[in-house]
């Protein structure tokens, strides 16, 4: 089975656009990234959920998605609690249901 990454983030007032835009230009061309989803999950909060054909694929592309965060660092606010700007997961399918 694949494996997912799941990033949360909080915008800073007034930049939720240009940070959906940020991610609509970004295009990212990592191997084994199946699909990527945004999700707005607040009036300012989003999470990003990356769809992958495994873990070592994920692995391998983590220094290019932490150098795609710092071009939109500016944008994001700290989510508090020593968390800094994101607060990441990543994991293997261990289940997967189809309706």
């Amino acid at each position: 089975m694949g494996a997912f990454n799941v990033v949360r983030f909080r915008v800073k007032p007034g930049q939720e656009q240009a940070f959906i835009d940020a991610h609509r230009e970004l295009q990212p061309q990592w191997q084994g990234l199946q699909r990527v989803v945004m999700l707005r999950t607040g009036e300012r909060s989003f999470c990003l959920v990356g769809e992958w054909q495994g873990m070592e694929q994920l692995a391998a592309a983590r220094p290019a998605m932490i150098a795609q965060l710092d071009k939109i660092r500016g944008l994001l606010e700290e989510l508090g609690e020593g968390l800094g700007v994101t607060d990441p997961v990543s994991g293997e399918v261990v289940l997967e249901l189809k309706a």
